[in-house]
This record gives C-alpha cells, structure tokens and sequence, in this order.
C-alpha cells in the first residue's frame, strides 16, 4: 500500500486516476485542491481530503508529510507551483513525482504540427511550461514527466509513448490513456524513472489536432 498525493485532484484526469486507484490498489489517496467541497463521497477509510492551493507552501508542505508519491495535474502559472512541489518535497524527503504537461518542452514537435502548437498556446505560457519542467528536471525528485498530445474525452484507452530525444508522435490522446499511464507508475513506481514521456494516440499525425 502507498500513500498518494494528488495535487488538483478534482481534474477530469485526475477524477479518472482517484477511482482507478480505489478500484485497483489499496492505497491510501491524499486529495489537495482549491474548493474543497467540490469532492463528493469520499471514502473516509482510504482518502483523506485537503483544502488548499499549491502556492500555499506551508500547507503543501504539511500535505507530503508521510506520502509516497506525488501526481501533480494542475493547471495555472506552473513556476511558482513546481518550486513549491520540488521544495516541499525535499522537505518532507518525499521521492516520486509524476508531473502531468504539455508537448513541445523541447521543441520535439514536427512541424508543421509543432508551429501550430507554439502558436496555439503562446510563448509566454510556453516558456512557463519549460522552465517549470527544467526545475523538475534538474532537482534531486525522482519525476516522470508526461508530455501529453490535445486530449479528447474519448471512451479508450489506446496510446504510445515518445522518449525525450526523439520526435513527438501524434496531435491527440484520451483523457483515459492519460489516467491509465499514471495509474501504471503509481502501482510500480520502477516505471519510468527520472523519464519525459511524450503520450498520444497511434496514427493521429496531422497539422492540427485531429479531433
């Protein structure tokens, strides 16, 4: 049994992760979110629910006590929030992290996909997206990056992985083949250490994402 933290824990991938793991795991799930009351029926024996934001170091840090492993899905100015994660991790001698993001932190997209993308989200989230990879990166956390493709709700789980330092693969992904990715490393947190995983669904390449 682990002890789970999961940061945003009421995003739809989230959601879908928090019930996989109740259903599958014995684990014991810490829910961090802003708006607490947003969680419905939470197992009191299994689940512990927490009231705050991320920027909120004191109470971050008072969260990672005795956990074992950190899934961070967060939307918002990430920065400031990963330095407050990779501090209060350290703090609290907390190892593994799976970080949830963005494709194209290396410019590892093809064009002409990868111009649509810098364009789509814009440089400034951009290169906020990157410097908060690289201060995970280059921290002492044990993370797995997961650089995801534009999601759909789509009811599958059907997907591919891209190392960092070869080319991105695809425009799209499921929410659920995210949700599946994550649950596999918390259950053998082996997996995919110190990685950057590119997720989309095979044969999915295009201009655009192919919605």
């Amino acid at each position: 049994m682990a002890n789970v933290l999961i940061l945003g824990a009421h995003g739809q991938i989230a959601r879908l992760v928090r019930q996989r793991l109740l259903d599958e795991t014995s684990d014991h799930l810490t829910l961090y979110l802003r708006n607490a009351s947003r969680i419905k029926n939470s197992h009191s024996q299994r689940e512990t629910v927490i009231d705050g934001d991320v920027n909120d170091y004191q109470r971050l840090s008072a969260a990672m006590n005795g956990q074992d492993i950190v899934y961070a899905n967060l939307g918002g100015q990430f920065e400031p929030m990963v330095k407050h994660i990779v501090k209060a991790m350290a703090k609290n001698h907390v190892q593994r992290l799976i970080y949830v993001t963005g494709l194209g932190l290396y410019h590892e997209v093809p064009d002409p996909f990868g111009t649509w993308v810098e364009k789509s989200v814009g440089h400034d989230v951009m290169e906020d997206t990157r410097r908060a990879a690289k201060i995970i990166e280059d921290s002492d956390v044990d993370a797995t990056l997961i650089r995801a493709a534009y999601m759909d709700n789509n009811d599958e789980v059907d997907y591919e992985l891209t190392e960092k330092g070869t080319p991105f693969k695809g425009t799209v992904v499921s929410r659920k083949s995210i949700a599946d990715l994550i649950v596999k490393v918390i259950k053998d947190p082996g997996q995919h250490e110190n990685s950057s995983l590119g997720i989309s669904k095979p044969n999915t390449d295009g201009d655009r994402p192919m919605f």
